[in-house]
């Protein structure tokens, strides 16, 4: 799958609430009552990730997680980050 141009990275990212870019990657936090909460949403997350064979940096911070999408084997972001990022956005 190919990389998408900076230009379709913004035009996506402006329909998707809390995402932004940073270089190669969109990311977004996320934030919940307490630690069980993250790691209920981060199981969550998981399950999403390994059904889609495409697998996000995940940071855990007692009640805040931050997810991180690139497509590191095509080069960038890619349309697979934000099919993904649309999944967890519906775990959250």
């Amino acid at each position: 799958m190919p990389a998408l141009t900076a230009e379709d990275v913004e035009s996506r990212l402006t329909k998707m609430s809390g995402w932004a870019r940073a270089s190669d990657e969109i990311g977004k936090e996320f934030s919940f009552a307490d630690f069980r909460a993250s790691m209920a949403f981060v199981n969550k997350v998981a399950d999403a990730a390994n059904a889609a064979d495409h697998h996000p940096d995940i940071t855990i911070k007692y009640n805040k997680v931050r997810i991180v999408l690139s497509t590191h084997s095509d080069g960038g972001i890619t349309e697979k980050d934000f099919t993904l990022a649309r999944q967890i956005d519906a775990a959250a």
